[in-house]
């Protein structure tokens, strides 16, 4: 009799978990869907990239972040106020403007180009972020930044132009490279990382994430939930940025994170193209950010090796010869000057220096300041 008891027990045990387990399976599928009806948008027209992926040419004014609660009624910035505070040098060279897949094709007016996103592509994204790689403090996560101290701000934009590699990196595994703004667990990133589980590829991809929670329940990576608002007719995020950095040859993007002077809303500029926005009512508290800087991260499973940061090199302070680096780095503060970061307006933080390093050299040149920080390494054996 006590054996009968025990089996019925077990068939039912059994039986409830495959109940749940179907209940789970179809949870998780039914909101899977809700994203993808929410993110996804009727396309004007569509076109095949060089690189394989689709971009849908989408209305301005029906992109997927308008879906966003407090987006409803937001109504579009397509001009940053900002021009005529910024004075940049003007960019070293123009690889990027190239790269996105549209240099033969043009969105009708009226639409933005957007990466198109797949169910498939949201489970492998799922899966991937199940801990988010731009949280703060994640198991197999390693950081190496330079970023600018509390006291010296607040701060208003954050620049500089950033080396683009293609380092070495997994499936499940990713590797960015990335200016910030920050204020408490508000918080904008700007840059490339190497997502293969994301992409599909090995190569490095513009991207942008936003967070009002540290990635609690706020916030994703590009377009993967409703946010930015693009502007750009050209570029997108999730472009591929061809081609990569060499020894005899440095490419480069560059990035600013700025906050519009009258609008109030944080814009994503990619070697001088406005690409879109960041609403300012996203955030808790983010009228000006109290920290931010460059750097970069890697994030691979527990217990496996981590792939490489930047070039796969340390920093050597010699500027453009190697290490992954950014450079005419500048930040504004309550006057809307630029200045560059001093050395002893930042801090470096590296939580594995065996396997990553990061070092703001200041400034060198003669009489144009030419600040930079330079921040990478080979990865390995880091730990969880």
């Amino acid at each position: 009799m006590n054996i009968f008891f025990f089996v019925l027990c077990l068939v039912t045990c059994i039986a409830s978990h495959r109940i749940d387990g179907a209940h789970n399976t179809l949870k998780e599928n039914l909101e899977l869907e809700g994203q993808l009806k929410l993110i996804k948008k009727p396309p004007v027209n569509s076109i095949h990239t060089k690189f394989g992926y689709i971009v849908d040419c989408i209305d301005i004014t029906k992109q997927p972040s308008f879906g966003h609660p407090l987006l409803q009624k937001h109504k579009l910035q397509r001009k940053p106020s900002f021009e005529n505070t910024i004075e940049k040098t003007s960019v070293k060279n123009s690889s990027a403007r190239s790269i996105s897949g549209l240099e033969k094709y043009q969105c009708p007016i009226g639409t933005i180009p957007i990466r198109r996103t797949t169910k498939d592509d949201l489970i492998q994204a799922k899966s991937l972020l199940k801990y988010h790689p731009m949280m703060a403090d994640v198991p197999g996560l390693h950081v190496a930044e330079v970023s600018l101290l509390p006291d010296s701000g607040p701060y208003y934009d954050v620049s500089g132009k950033l080396t683009i590699y293609n380092p070495k990196v997994e499936k499940d595994q990713t590797s960015s490279a990335y200016s910030w703004v920050q204020t408490g667990q508000n918080r904008i990133l700007a840059g490339w990382h190497v997502s293969p589980g994301l992409y599909g590829d090995n190569a490095a991809h513009f991207f942008v994430a936003w967070t009002s929670d540290n990635f609690q329940k706020t916030g994703c990576v590009n377009l993967q939930c409703p946010g930015f608002v693009q502007t750009s007719k050209q570029s997108y995020l999730g472009l591929r940025l061809e081609p990569p950095s060499t020894p005899e040859k440095i490419e480069e993007i560059e990035v600013y994170i700025t906050k519009d002077t009258k609008a109030e809303n944080w814009w994503v500029v990619l070697d001088r193209e406005n690409i879109g926005y960041f609403p300012a009512t996203l955030f808790s508290d983010l009228s000006s950010a109290n920290t931010g800087g460059w750097g970069g991260r890697t994030t691979t499973p527990k217990g496996s090796p981590s792939p490489p940061m930047g070039s796969g090199t340390f920093p050597t302070g010699i500027i453009d010869n190697g290490p992954c680096q950014f450079s005419h780095l500048s930040f504004q503060g309550s006057l809307r000057q630029n200045s560059g970061p001093e050395i002893s307006q930042t801090k470096t933080f590296t939580d594995r220096s065996d396997c990553y390093r990061a070092e703001n050299y200041g400034s060198k040149g003669g009489a144009v300041k030419r600040y930079f920080v330079q921040f990478g390494g080979p990865g390995g054996n880091c730990g969880d």
